[in-house]
C-alpha cells in the first residue's frame, strides 16, 4: 500500500514538473516571438518607408501606364507589412494623410481622363514647351536616347552613394535623370533592381529633387551607357 502511495506521488510529482517546464518553455517562447517582432522598430524609420511607398503608388496612380497595375499591387502588398510592423510597434502618425493622393482608390484616378479630352488638350498643349526650353539648361540635351517616356521617379529608400535601381534595364547601365522642374539632372548607375523603370536611392534623388517633394513627375530618363 505504501509502495502503491509512493509511485503514485512519484507520478503525479513528475506530472507537474513536466506540465512547469512546459508552461516554461511556451512562456519563453512567447516572450521571444513578441520581443523580436518589435526589437529594432523604429517609427521614424516605419513611417519614411510607408510614405516612400504611398508616394510611389500616388505617382503610378496619377501617371499610369501598362505596368501601373502590376506594380500598385506590389508596393500595397508593402504598405500593408509595413502598417502591421507600425501597428506592432505602436506609430501613431497617420502617414497616408500626408501623401497626397496615397489613400485614394484607383478608380477616383480615372475620371481625369475624361476630363483632359474636353478642352483641356488645348491648354495641355502650351504646357509641354517646357520640355523644348529645357536643352536650354543642360535638361534633356540628347546625351543619350530617352527611355520610358512619361515615366515618374521617385525614391527607392536605399542609402549609399548615388545610384539607380531598375526592372527595365540591367545592372550596370549608365542612366541621366533630369527633373524639368528645376532643370537638374543626375547621372547613375543601375546597381539594384525593382518594378519600376527607375528609382533613385536617397543620395541621388536628393540631389535631384524639389524641396519638400518625394516624386519627380516630369521627368527625362536617358540611357547613357
Amino acid at each position: 500500500m505504501r509502495r502503491y502511495r509512493r509511485n503514485a506521488m512519484s507520478g503525479r510529482t513528475r506530472k507537474l514538473a513536466i506540465g512547469g517546464v512546459a508552461l516554461a518553455i511556451a512562456g519563453g517562447a512567447f516572450a521571444i516571438s513578441t520581443g523580436v517582432s518589435s526589437a529594432g522598430e523604429n517609427c521614424v524609420g516605419l513611417d519614411q518607408a510607408l510614405r516612400q511607398n504611398l508616394q510611389f503608388i500616388a505617382g503610378q496612380r496619377a501617371n499610369p501606364d501598362a505596368l501601373s497595375d502590376a506594380r500598385i499591387q506590389n508596393r500595397q502588398a508593402v504598405v500593408d507589412l509595413i502598417n502591421q510592423r507600425r501597428q506592432v510597434a505602436g506609430c501613431t502618425a497617420d502617414v497616408a494623410g500626408e501623401v497626397p493622393g496615397a489613400a485614394a482608390p484607383a478608380a477616383p484616378a480615372k475620371p481625369a481622363k475624361p476630363a483632359k479630352p474636353a478642352n483641356p488638350p488645348k491648354t495641355t498643349t502650351p504646357a509641354k514647351p517646357p520640355a523644348t526650353t529645357a536643352p536650354a539648361n543642360n535638361a534633356g540635351t540628347g546625351a543619350g536616347e530617352v527611355v520610358c517616356k512619361g515615366s515618374t521617379v521617385t525614391l527607392s529608400g536605399e542609402g549609399g552613394a548615388p545610384f539607380a535601381s531598375s526592372g527595365t534595364f540591367p545592372l550596370g547601365t549608365t542612366l541621366k535623370v533630369t527633373n524639368l522642374d528645376n532643370n537638374k539632372s543626375i547621372t547613375v548607375k543601375v546597381e539594384t533592381t525593382s518594378g519600376s523603370c527607375v528609382l533613385l536611392n536617397n543620395a541621388a534623388f536628393e540631389q535631384v529633387r524639389e524641396p519638400g517633394k518625394f516624386l519627380i513627375r516630369r521627368a527625362v530618363i536617358e540611357r547613357v551607357g
